[in-house]
């Protein structure tokens, strides 16, 4: 529980409201307690044979002490003599003296729901900070549904707890539990038949139900938002780092979890109503039953000492009681959810994010592997295995191999998504590791066969990662990468929603909007995974032509799969089993190297064919 607590201290930041929520909470519970327990002394005075009325008990009680002469001698006079008039009066003021205690209630409830909701908003917010700067590694041996279960359901069974701490007192439970227990002592019939009422009450509750579920489903779905946009950046990893976007995207969780946080705070007004409610309706019926119960008493048929004593006992009972069912559950449950955001938050981020950190120049001279290898997570056999290897600036370099022999994962070492288990990554001589990884990125450019896409307008996916960039920009960019005719035949043009996953475009469009993203961020490094791989023969070869073009004078680094791509490259590198065996041109290597041979015959021909 030690998470629990380190979390609940969170909520200090509201010290005004946690202090006025304690006040009314003090004001609901003296009003309601010194009220209904202050009913049998005066029911019994005045019910006994030979009674003092009102008059005489107001007068008796303002004759001596802080109270002498705080109520005029004209007042007293007004007062019923009548013992019904009398109890009629006193129930009145009582109702009047509740009022007040559950309007405190309510007052208690609202700041107390605001403190939970805003501390676990707050919470939220820095666990999603956290994960989205997590290592890479990280993210794919644990799994992004992990991180999103961390980030909502975690930090919702947490706000749970603090709902139960906040809004539900120890002291309350305690004197409920003892009134209830006195209640069945003193006439266990006559308790159970006022128990009775608690259908009545179980209806009122019920309906009051249905109104905060329908709040609380229009909660969840803003809460939808937290998902999405938490699943498309942990997701999209890949293009959110390499396009060092970490902070945009924080700062659009942040906006939706704003909203959340607003709908949350909608279903805060209902369910601080509930309590009150339900108090106010059992205080009233109480004091009915009563009315009729001390009618029975004067004509003798009910013992009224028992009654009262009861009926205080039930009341007390009845308003105290209330959070005990749940309470341990909310804050065990809690306590577990804690302890795993704990571990989330005290995760140690990517590194070379220090501000302290030099930069990278632009690239302009060499790219080298030098001995490195890379082991996975969980992995039994390394996925890249020492490959040392040498690119000069401008050079187009061509990773070939069959699937799984490591061609993805050596190409992810360049802008750091994953770092080497041993060996070291250089550009321009520099060791990758030593500079700032946001420099680095900033000069990669990255396209894959999966195109991520998020949620907004063409333009804003296109811009992604380059939020200054002009309207022109864009476009200049659009045109580049082929795709300004199709944006253009789109009714809203560039202003056109984008779907999920970009699933309202076809494959050859995303892919075009990707290679307009990366031709927007002139990239000095660009790193073509298999960019071609899922898109129709038209589509591949205007794709193809604007790569061919946009290639020039940069560093490029394509996973290929069709012989076309090979034969524009400058140098060729095989690759088997996380290894390179074999590099040259594509006339070299069919003399040398009998795996390029058959990857040539077979695998490179076959992709051509089928396109043809």
């Amino acid at each position: 529980m030690d998470a629990f607590w380190h979390f609940a201290k969170q909520m200090l930041r509201w010290r005004t409201h946690l202090i006025f929520g304690l006040i009314f909470a003090m004001i609901s519970a003296g009003g309601m307690g010194a009220g209904i327990i202050a009913m049998q002394p005066v029911l019994d005075t005045i019910l006994e044979p030979g009674h003092r009325g009102l008059p005489q008990l107001v007068e008796e009680y303002t004759a001596t002490g802080w109270s002498q002469g705080l109520v005029s001698q004209s007042t007293i006079d007004a007062l019923p003599e009548g013992p019904f008039d009398a109890v009629m009066w006193i129930m009145i003021s009582l109702g009047v003296l509740t009022i007040f205690g559950a309007a405190a209630n309510f007052l208690h409830q609202y700041l107390a729901l605001t403190v939970v909701h805003r501390s676990v908003a707050l919470i939220r917010r820095r666990a999603f900070g956290r994960v989205i700067h997590l290592p890479l590694k990280t993210i794919v041996s644990e799994g992004p549904t992990d991180a999103i279960s961390r980030i909502v359901n975690d930090t919702e069974a947490l706000s749970a707890g603090f709902v139960a701490l906040l809004s539900k007192a120890v002291a309350q439970i305690t004197k409920g539990l003892v009134a209830l227990i006195v209640a069945l002592i003193t006439n266990w019939q006559l308790a159970l038949v006022a128990l009775l009422l608690m259908p009545i009450l179980a209806t009122v509750i019920r309906k009051l139900g249905k109104r905060i579920r329908r709040a609380s489903e229009r909660a969840l779905s803003s809460r939808a938002g937290l998902y999405r946009a938490a699943t498309e950046a942990l997701q999209g990893m890949r293009v959110v780092k390499v396009h060092t976007t970490e902070r945009y995207e924080a700062g659009r969780f942040g906006r939706i979890n704003k909203e959340v946080l607003k709908q949350q705070l909608k279903v805060r007004t209902a369910r601080a109503m509930a309590g009150p409610l339900v108090e106010m309706i059992t205080v009233f019926t109480l004091g009915a039953l009563t009315l009729v119960a001390v009618k029975l008493i004067i004509d003798g048929h009910l013992d009224k000492s028992e009654f009262m004593t009861v009926l205080v006992a039930l009341a007390i009972a009845g308003a105290s009681i209330k959070p005990i069912t749940g309470l341990v559950n909310d804050i065990q449950q809690s306590g577990a959810a804690a302890d795993r955001l704990k571990r989330l938050l005290g995760a140690d981020p990517e590194p070379g994010h220090d501000v302290r950190m030099p930069k990278l120049a632009r690239h302009s001279q060499t790219l080298a592997f030098d001995n490195v290898s890379f082991l996975y997570p969980g992995g039994s056999s390394r996925a890249i295995a020492d490959v040392s290897l040498k690119i000069n600036a401008g050079e187009t370099v061509a990773f070939v191999g069959p699937n799984g022999c490591g061609k993805t994962t050596l190409l992810s070492l360049v802008p750091r998504l994953f770092d080497p288990n041993e060996g070291r990554v250089l550009i321009d001589g520099i060791d990758t590791t030593r500079v700032r990884v946001r420099s680095l990125r900033r000069q990669i450019g990255v396209v894959t066969q999966e195109v991520v896409l998020f949620k907004g307008t063409i333009r804003e996916n296109i811009a992604y990662g380059n939020p200054s960039v002009s309207f022109e920009q864009i476009k200049l960019a659009a045109e580049q990468a082929r795709a300004a005719s199709f944006i253009d035949a789109l009714e809203e043009g560039y202003d056109t929603p984008v779907g999920e996953q970009g699933l309202t475009l076809s494959g050859g469009q995303r892919q075009r909007i990707a290679i307009a993203r990366a031709i927007l961020r002139d990239p000095a490094i660009l790193i073509l995974d298999e960019a071609t791989s899922m898109v129709d023969a038209e589509s591949e070869r205007l794709i193809g032509d604007v790569l061919s073009t946009f290639c020039t004078d940069r560093t490029t680094l394509i996973v290929a799969h069709r012989l076309s791509t090979v034969l524009g490259a400058d140098r060729i590198v095989v690759m088997d089993q996380g290894s390179i065996v074999a590099t040259g041109t594509h006339d070299e290597l069919i003399e040398s190297s009998p795996l390029y041979r058959s990857l040539a015959r077979h695998q490179l021909i076959e992709h051509d064919e089928r396109d043809t």
